[in-house]
């Protein structure tokens, strides 16, 4: 079964001539290079960091095409500062918004179903201001714009979803790496949990699969790690700076497993130690080995 967004990609994969994924477009553009499908970036400037993962990839225009409408999933969920790094950071946010433009997209929608109050969650993680400012639509995800669809999941049959998330072209996944104390950690797949509705409390009883069926569903165009700072205790909301760990760091990848089995090594922790790693890649997201093909890791000076 198609989602409206999976149509229209594919229809318009068509009309541009060739039903070829991403990897490939990339190839053909850089057929001399070797691929980078996995890229890790260490540099001071979030927003030069960020840039340069999305390049070593082969750019924001491998992924997004003119007049996209895409939709930029950050985590906006806590009532926290940047710094208490509960939410994504606003100025990773603002880089891809702006790359997503430069792009050619016509529209970029920003959006997170928020734990806390979303009115004070979105100004108080700075998102708001930031995503405007680079020219998003910063949306409350009310409740009369859920729509019950069917996930077609092993778990998650029909449920509730942001009605402008199945309908965007494409979406970009911008998680920030931090601890969960249920799951352990919380990356990209558990982001998606934010384009849903719902009682969600009731997927913590199989949550790995759960998580696993979302990023089935949604399939994000291309995933970006925001590791600039990463709470290490007292997650997902925090709320002391003792728990932040500054590292400075973006991944980028089209692979949700790659890019969480990354994640999870920047707690200490072994990416075998996550059942739902596994549950991901025997439904074919994605590759835990995130050295094993196309891994480029730089420092910026």
């Amino acid at each position: 079964m198609l989602d409206r967004r999976t149509f229209l990609r594919i229809m318009g994969a068509g009309a541009a001539g060739c039903l070829m994924p991403v990897r490939g477009l990339a190839s053909l553009l850089r057929p001399e290079e070797e691929q980078t499908l996995f890229a890790v970036v260490h540099g001071a400037d979030p927003a030069a960091t960020v840039r340069k993962a999305v390049e070593l990839l082969g750019g924001m225009g491998s992924f997004i095409a003119k007049n996209d409408v895409v939709f930029v999933k950050p985590n906006i969920s806590w009532d926290r500062t940047p710094q208490q790094a509960a939410t994504t950071n606003p100025d990773v946010v603002a880089a891809v918004v702006r790359m997503v433009l430069e792009a050619g997209a016509k529209k970029v929608i920003v959006a997170d179903n928020a734990c806390n109050d979303a009115r004070r969650t979105y100004k108080r993680s700075g998102i708001k201001d930031a995503a405007k400012k680079a020219g998003a639509d910063v949306m409350h995800m009310e409740k009369r714009k859920f729509v019950k669809v069917d996930l077609g999941g092993g778990v998650l049959k029909k449920w509730e979803v942001f009605r402008e998330a199945i309908e965007a072209d494409k979406i970009v996944n911008i998680p920030i790496a931090k601890h969960h104390g249920l799951s352990g950690v919380t990356l990209s797949m558990k982001n998606m949990m934010g384009l849903i509705g719902g009682k969600r409390d009731l997927l913590h009883q199989k949550l790995g699969e759960s998580i696993v069926d979302l990023t089935a569903y949604f399939k994000p165009t291309l995933h970006i790690l925001d590791a600039v700072r990463i709470l290490k205790a007292h997650g997902p909301q925090g709320g002391s700076l003792k728990d932040v760990t500054k590292l400075d760091t973006v991944a980028a990848s089209i692979d949700p497993v790659k890019i969480d089995a990354f994640g999870i090594t920047l707690f200490g922790k072994d990416p075998a130690e996550f059942p739902h790693l596994g549950m991901a890649e025997e439904r074919g997201l994605g590759h835990r080995d995130f050295k094993s093909e196309g891994y480029q890791a730089i420092e910026l000076s």
